[in-house]
């Protein structure tokens, strides 16, 4: 009778010139199951990488011969397939950046837990177990969701033949191979949230959940009960013990949208649960070390906050280690006669219909001229209203409701004619194809405007909802075209936020 077979053990690298700490590191490993060879400097260690295949390198930053950056280097340009965890007594925020820049999986500062210490390298190898049951309380807290495996991969939702959507994708699956901390940067409805599930779908946490929190959602005296839970009777009405989001997120993914939105205080607390890997509890006594990638997105551009003293520098650099940049639907007009395609076929599967709606060339055309503030939800939203109202089959420019799509038999004008780089107040195409106006004329009507909104804005103390009403715009109208002539507000954030999920196709 043939024996059954036993998987080898996985086999890891310690590089560190520290003895003692090698023969730590060496014993708390073994304890796991694992293979392990050490090393004291960074010759020596690649000797022994150019002998044999590893799973899994841990080094130290600094050593006699050079430092762990470039061991982590030789690897990347070697094309090697082990996953590196870099261990530091320098623990400042440049150097995780550098660490993670470089290509390193994780990193830990000095003195190492040693639970922490086990959890990273099992993650590493996608040997993290399946994270504690959330409760249904947690499961319906305001402002997350759980999501362990959406019907439709987010990374195929990222559609588009556009350069820069291809390099969103690229970015997505390169940066899914590692823990670095990823910052999702977009207009409101580029897709910033489709982003985050798309990198953690790619990654090896993609059997473990994804809890979204809108951060500008959360009444601030809840905010550090949502995140970090609470013990029972820490508070009036904490009748029994509930996990936050960090809990519930275990193993998996914390996407937290909307960064900028959270206050001071509460930045200075998911700072050091960032750091420490570990959370307190509200009336806890003892912190929880939990294994948990975070992904963060923001509309805000949060250097400017850092410089206004509304976000800390410190955490700014702790999120911001790799950015992606979620393109205006309006950069990427190429994409959207697919995109188009591809959200009224996922409503007519949707909503049961056995045809897919088609919109005809003249439609897509005034499609294509609009100026989208919305971006890819605007989109999203009008085709679903579109659907609904036609019933299906074929639609016409006068079908989409839009300002001056009234002219269903104008000669049509293909999408790729339409400059991405639209700068002129209502589009640079009029209705009917004819060439866009003069630059001076142009610059005129933006002169115009600026004025109109900043006297709007002035006569209503920078309260953008009641200017926006003033004049007769929606907040996102207002807000896009401050964002436009570059005008700003004094009592920017007076009016109440209107951001709400991503939207993406």
């Amino acid at each position: 009778m043939t024996p059954p077979l036993v998987a080898a053990a996985p086999r890891l690298l310690v590089v560190d010139d520290e003895p003692d700490l090698r023969t730590l590191y060496e014993l708390a490993l073994l304890r796991e199951g694992y293979d392990i060879e050490t090393a004291d400097c960074v010759e020596e260690a690649w000797a022994l990488l150019q002998a044999a295949r590893f799973d899994a390198v841990i080094t130290d930053m600094r050593l006699p011969d050079g430092n762990g950056l470039e061991l982590l280097r030789r690897l990347e340009q070697a094309g090697r397939p082990e996953k590196t965890l870099v261990i530091t007594a320098y623990g400042s925020a440049e150097n995780a950046v550098l660490a993670l820049k470089a290509g390193a999986f994780d990193y830990l500062t000095k003195p190492v837990d040693l639970r922490q210490f086990r959890s990273v390298v099992a993650s590493a190898l996608g040997r993290v177990p399946a994270p504690p049951r959330a409760t249904a309380a947690v499961m319906g807290i305001m402002g997350a969701a759980v999501l362990a495996a959406p019907p439709v991969a987010a990374l195929q939702r990222l559609s588009g033949g556009s350069a820069v959507m291809g390099q969103v994708r690229e970015l997505v699956t390169k940066v899914a191979r590692s823990m670095a901390p990823v910052l999702v940067h977009g207009e409101s409805g580029t897709g910033k949230e489709l982003v985050a599930r798309a990198v953690h779908q790619v990654s090896h946490r993609a059997a473990q959940p994804f809890v979204a929190v809108n951060c500008g959602a959360i009444p601030e005296p809840l905010l550090e009960a949502e995140f970090f839970g609470y013990r029972k009777g820490a508070f009036t009405g904490a009748s029994e013990d509930r996990e936050g989001f960090f809990q519930a997120a275990s193993g998996g993914t914390l996407f937290l949208d909307e960064i900028g939105e959270l206050p001071l205080a509460m930045q200075s607390k998911l700072l050091r649960a960032i750091q420490e890997r570990a959370v307190r509890p509200v009336g806890a006594t003892a912190e929880q070390v939990l294994d948990v990638r975070i992904i963060s997105a923001t509309h805000r551009d949060l250097e400017a906050e850092v410089r206004a003293g509304r976000f800390r520098q410190d955490l700014y650099y702790r999120l911001n280690v790799i950015q992606v940049r979620v393109p205006p639907l309006r950069e990427r007009l190429d994409d959207l006669p697919l995109l188009c395609e591809t959200v009224l076929a996922r409503i007519a599967a949707e909503s049961g219909l056995t045809t897919v709606p088609r919109l005809t060339p003249s439609a897509l055309a005034r499609l294509a001229r609009h100026d989208f503030p919305g971006n890819v939800r605007e989109l999203e939203n009008l085709l679903h209203r579109v659907v609904a109202l036609s019933g299906g089959g074929r639609v016409d420019v006068d079908d989409l409701g839009l300002p001056g799509a009234c002219v269903s038999d104008a000669p049509a004008v293909p999408p790729a004619a339409v400059p991405a780089g639209r700068t002129g107040p209502t589009g640079l195409v009029g209705p009917t194809g004819e060439p866009p106006l003069p630059a001076d004329l142009m610059a005129h009507l933006d002169e115009v405007e600026r004025e109109v909104l900043v006297r709007a804005l002035a006569l209503h103390r920078g309260n953008r909802t009641a200017a926006a009403a003033a004049i007769g715009l929606t907040l996102r109208q207002m807000r896009y075209r401050m964002s436009r002539l570059g005008v700003q507000a004094a009592g920017d954030g007076s009016e109440g936020s209107d951001e709400g999920e991503e939207g993406g196709a």
